[in-house]
């Protein structure tokens, strides 16, 4: 992806990120959008941040192309179980009360977990912790909402950092509730973001081909 900021919508990514305790490089990034009435809604900016030796992971489809993996939900399974370090920069376009995305969070994640039939009480009891940490946020632009996956634990940190105020975290300490809100993101053809997994499916093809 190279050593230059990447602009997504006019938000700006870094190619690395420092904040993990190795350097992540971008390797995909999008936006969250809906159309109404012909008009493109943006909501958010993504980026995702992996440790590049993660092609270590995923050797089975060296050689595939972007336009391949991205259509591959084997792979993007693949992706999301690689025992590495993972961070997702979601930054706010378009102003939401929390509370909209807490409850967008929550649907797609219960949805999931019943799905596969993971939801039992201790998941809904992290999905309302869940809900209530964003309740009382307000998204104005340029918020920055992070997730970050350790590498070797099931669970999941979420930051939520908007201007003049302290960042305000919480720990999802169940690793299914972990695990889906991955799969939001980085679920192939499933995920919330195409245009997210379009840009990731070629980042890691041009990084398998090394």
């Amino acid at each position: 992806m190279g050593s230059e900021t990447v602009m997504v919508d006019g938000v700006p990514f870094p190619p690395q990120t420092t904040t993990t305790s190795k350097p992540l490089s971008l390797l995909g990034h999008g936006i969250t959008d809906i159309e109404i009435h012909f008009l493109q809604i943006k909501f958010t900016a993504i980026g995702v941040y992996l440790e590049p030796d993660i092609s270590a992971h995923l050797q089975q489809w060296k050689g595939k192309p972007g336009t391949a993996l991205a259509e591959d939900d084997d792979f993007f399974q693949g992706v999301i179980n690689a025992p590495v370090e993972k961070l997702i920069r979601v930054v706010v376009i378009k102003e939401i009360k929390g509370s909209q995305y807490g409850v967008q969070l929550e649907s797609a994640v219960r949805d999931r977990l019943a799905a596969e039939d993971k939801y039992e009480e201790e998941e809904e009891e992290a999905l309302e912790k869940l809900v209530e940490f964003f309740q009382s946020k307000y998204f104005k632009k340029d918020s920055v909402i992070t997730f970050h996956f350790p590498a070797a634990s099931p669970t999941a940190e979420i930051v939520f950092a908007t201007e003049g105020k302290e960042d305000s975290k919480i720990a999802v300490e169940n690793a299914n509730v972990a695990e889906m809100i991955k799969r939001w993101y980085l679920g192939g053809t499933r995920g919330v973001s195409p245009s997210t997994i379009a840009c990731l499916a070629d980042g890691l093809s041009a990084v398998l081909s090394k």
